[in-house]
């Protein structure tokens, strides 16, 4: 009997301790490996600027518990196959209209030439990505898509993925929506896909929200692909676009749904964290951009809400000046730097130079490391497709020394 009194006593000096410092608390047990709920992911994501260097810092040493001081940039090729998109987000230059200037649509030979020029200097993935849907859109774009001798927009991707790998990279696609079937079909050639679920939140839909003109930004919709390409066996890359309307709450439930998603499909292989950026000749040229305080909240609940074996991203072009405070808020990863192509989707915002964010990793006491378009963990056959095997074989031998340093 004193034995079970003095495991209440402890129990309820645990529980006063927990009110007096809810933020310690969560801190406390998401370190001990517990599953944060939607109030403690919100707590911490609101939590007052004196908190948080502690949350911080517990982000980092979960991360550093699972991935030590390591972080992996994947080195790539930006291909846009098209910039042509029905939707009309309020915060977007890369979309165009057929008879905007600076609209296209890449050809194959354009595809096969970007891709070995890729190669050569030393990229492994090529990055397709294009606006959605363009085709239930726009006749002209139809009547372009016959005379490259396709179908569809996805039967074209199909084509430069077959080309890029043929180039001796690894395919990554970004094409927005895609239905369980056009996944299927583009297994066989993507050693992973992407999506960015952006925001959980349907407020952004309605009537003078940034996706009020954009019917594939409807968060069910792109839950339910994010679930199918987990259905598919499809190593998958989503994050959450901050800044645009959206409210710390919603940040934080659009990661839970993203664990949520992962836990029952275990396909997450990537979460980014990116920021708005504000450009001029659109409707939110003159919004506020998130702050660096802002987004280190972001990464550092994203981290304690999806664990440590998690794999957290931050684009370092749209923050160059936040690479240590990044790094310190536990980010494991950069994302895709192209030393060929520029950031299409953000034009304004050149990739750092490798061997400066190399210097700066080392000062924050990280080793900056190369890695493939797949992560390691998802290298098998479970996740990849036997069609794929060949080349991933190929390409992982042909660039172990560049991965490895």
């Amino acid at each position: 009997m004193a034995y079970k009194g003095r495991w209440i006593r402890m129990a309820q000096a645990e529980s006063i301790s927990a009110r007096a410092d809810p933020i310690g608390g969560i801190l406390t047990r998401a370190l001990g490996g517990e599953r944060l709920g939607e109030a403690d992911a919100i707590a911490l994501i609101e939590c007052a600027d004196a908190e948080l260097p502690r949350l911080m810092a517990a982000a980092a040493a979960l991360r550093d518990r699972a991935k030590g001081r390591t972080v992996t940039f994947s080195p790539k090729v930006f291909l846009p196959i098209t910039n042509l998109c029905r939707d009309r987000c309020s915060y977007c230059t890369f979309r165009k209209d057929p008879d905007d200037p600076g609209a296209w649509t890449m050809t194959l030979a354009e595809v096969a030439e970007w891709s070995r020029r890729g190669r050569e200097l030393g990229c492994i993935e090529a990055l397709m990505c294009l606006g959605d849907k363009p085709e239930l859109a726009f006749k002209e774009y139809r009547e372009t898509l016959m005379t490259l001798g396709a179908r569809g927009t996805i039967e074209h991707v199909a084509h430069a993925c077959e080309t890029a790998l043929d180039a001796g990279l690894l395919p990554h696609t970004n094409a927005g929506i895609m239905t369980r079937a056009e996944m299927a079909l583009l297994r066989p050639l993507n050693v992973s896909m992407g999506l960015m679920l952006e925001s959980v939140s349907p407020r952004l839909r309605a009537r003078g929200g940034v996706h009020q003109w954009a019917p594939d930004k409807d968060p069910a919709v792109r839950l339910k692909m994010i679930d199918e390409a987990g259905e598919l066996r499809i190593p998958f890359t989503t994050g959450i676009l901050i800044g645009i309307g959206d409210t710390p709450a919603e940040r934080a439930q659009s990661l839970l749904a993203i664990r949520a998603s992962h836990e029952r499909h275990g396909q997450i292989q990537e979460v980014i964290i990116q920021n708005f950026r504000a450009k001029p000749g659109l409707p939110l040229e003159d919004a506020p951009e998130p702050g660096a305080l802002e987004m280190a909240r972001a990464i550092a609940t994203a981290r304690l809400v999806l664990g440590g074996a998690m794999n957290v991203q931050a684009p370092p072009n749209l923050s160059p000046h936040e690479i240590e405070l990044f790094l310190a808020a536990g980010i494991n990863d950069w994302g895709g730097i192209s030393p060929l192509s520029r950031d299409y989707v953000n034009p304004e915002a050149p990739w750092p130079h490798l061997e400066r964010l190399r210097e700066r990793c080392a000062r924050a006491g990280f080793q900056l490391k190369r890695r493939l378009a797949i992560y390691p963990e998802f290298i098998n056959d479970e996740w990849v497709d036997p069609a794929l095997r060949p080349a991933l074989d190929r390409l992982s031998d042909r660039t172990a020394a560049e991965v490895e340093t």
